[in-house]
């Protein structure tokens, strides 16, 4: 019996090309946005990685594009304010949005952030998938069930990517798993396989390129 979300199985050497094709060009950093008025045309493709704070976010985008410097990351939770638009390979855009359960910012900061991410969310016809980044050691909190429920509600397909797996213990891996498993299951929205990566090893990287590619 086939368990529920299982593991993205390694990509063939097909896949496994087109992956590293897409991110063999140049992907550049396009600009930040503040407001809805700020997005540039949605006239191609556009996969977006959301997390919480320190989850790995810009670790992981430097490591897909091979770039170190790309996606700046910040020790200070809440600091990336914008949605950040790159572009791949000049004919898609990698989206990075900003991180939440940001326990530094002020309320209202937090208040204007979430406004923006509802309504990127709703209403951005060329956003193929959303990739939701998950702390391997820890699994889906409840900071990471609001950004769930909103993905389900904007009929946005999701899928989860855990981040940071070479922290985490062997005796320690399948009962994440399964708790990752089990909260994803309640969200109609979550594409229903897992991708486990680590930004620092490279592991689980080709495997979302080929994800990628074959989205785009």
């Amino acid at each position: 019996m086939q368990l529920p979300f299982p593991l993205v199985e390694e990509p063939d050497e097909l896949s496994r090309e087109k992956g590293r094709k897409l991110f063999a060009g140049e992907t550049e950093f396009l600009k930040g946005v503040v407001a809805m008025s700020g997005l540039p045309p949605d006239d191609r493709i556009e996969v977006c990685f959301a997390g919480r704070s320190n989850v790995g976010k810009s670790s992981l985008i430097n490591a897909l594009t091979g770039r170190k410097g790309l996606a700046r990351a910040s020790n200070t939770p809440g600091r990336t304010q914008e949605i950040n638009f790159f572009t791949c390979a000049d004919e898609h855009y990698l989206v990075d949005l900003p991180g939440y359960g940001y326990a530094n910012a002020p309320l209202p900061v937090v208040e204007k952030w979430q406004k923006l991410l509802k309504q990127y969310l709703s209403g951005r016809q060329s956003l193929r998938r959303a990739f939701v980044l998950i702390d391997a050691r820890h699994g889906v909190k409840a900071v990471d069930e609001e950004i769930l429920q909103l993905l389900d509600r904007s009929a946005v397909t999701f899928q989860a990517v855990l981040t940071k797996a070479d922290k985490v213990k062997e005796k320690d891996r399948a009962r994440i798993l399964d708790q990752v498993r089990g909260a994803l299951s309640k969200h109609p929205a979550a594409f229903p396989e897992l991708i486990v990566t680590s930004s620092e090893k490279g592991h689980g990287i080709e495997t979302l390129r080929s994800v990628i590619a074959g989205l785009v």
